[in-house]
């Protein structure tokens, strides 16, 4: 074991976190469950493989993560979603740190699945997250969606060996679902902070977006789940900006991002 916590987030996914809590029990004797779900079969793959279980309400992504790092042991955190599973290189790479010097932060490569095919193309095959920090001078920001680690200028980044595999959509209905909530989380967040819409953002950046991420950088080589990737994508830049011309129009009366989500993560 090594002296790093591992901080979960997960709402109902019986079908894979065992599978995420057996990984994360090769690298320590500390894993903590923040839950935000009704789902009893997670409540008892939790119970059964002696988790840390925090049923907590929800404040965000950010916010969330946070109370995960509070409750931890370790003051090194490695911070996944219950769909997110370190592979053995990983392990191994982790386990061949030295934590004594703490002002660094490990940038981890993902592999991404779509209805379980592996997208080695586009925006999705470059994927990339810091998500191993030491809580001393790391935390998370507290907004409601594209949370980000918030980093002093004194902290070093280091690439580490291995991946995280993030089971992220299993349809396109499941992903055009996430995409459009994600849209009016975002939508919410730019609106509290006076950020403006026009037709170079309705229009011509999804259109620059799609022709990034198809072409340049190869989706279309992923076959049908790249063609997905990249047209949906384009779709929920534009519902982004949409509602966010709406509520500028009408005032801020969508529902509450405060409210249980209606999607799985």
């Amino acid at each position: 074991m090594v002296p790093v916590s591992v901080v979960i987030i997960t709402k109902n996914v019986a079908d894979i976190i065992k599978g995420c809590i057996e990984k994360a029990r090769e690298l320590t004797d500390d894993i903590i469950i923040i839950y935000n779900g009704s789902e009893e079969e997670t409540v008892d793959i939790v119970a059964k493989d002696g988790c840390k279980f925090y049923n907590k309400t929800w404040d965000g992504y950010g916010a969330n993560k946070n109370k995960g790092v509070e409750a931890a042991k370790y003051s090194w955190i490695l911070s996944i979603d219950a769909d997110e599973i370190p592979d053995d290189e990983l392990i191994i790479a982790i386990h061949n740190l030295n934590f004594n010097y703490t002002r660094v932060v490990y940038d981890i490569g993902f592999r991404s699945y779509f209805g379980g095919k592996l997208v080695r193309f586009g925006s999705w095959g470059r994927d990339h997250h810091v998500r191993l920090f030491n809580r001393e001078f790391v935390k998370w920001s507290e907004t409601m969606v594209h949370e980000k680690l918030m980093l002093p200028a004194f902290i070093q980044k280091k690439k580490i060996d291995g991946h995280i595999h993030h089971y992220s959509v299993k349809s396109v209905q499941e992903f055009d679902t996430k995409g459009s909530y994600y849209a009016r989380l975002s939508a919410k967040k730019y609106f509290r902070i006076g950020k403006k819409t026009n037709v170079v953002k309705l229009y011509i950046s999804p259109i620059f977006g799609f022709l990034k991420n198809y072409i340049i950088c190869l989706g279309f080589l992923d076959g049908r789940a790249g063609w997905d990737i990249a047209r949906i994508t384009v779709k929920h830049t534009r519902r982004k900006y949409h509602f966010l011309s709406q509520m500028k129009i009408t005032g801020e009366k969508t529902q509450s991002a405060k409210d249980s989500l209606v999607v799985e993560y």
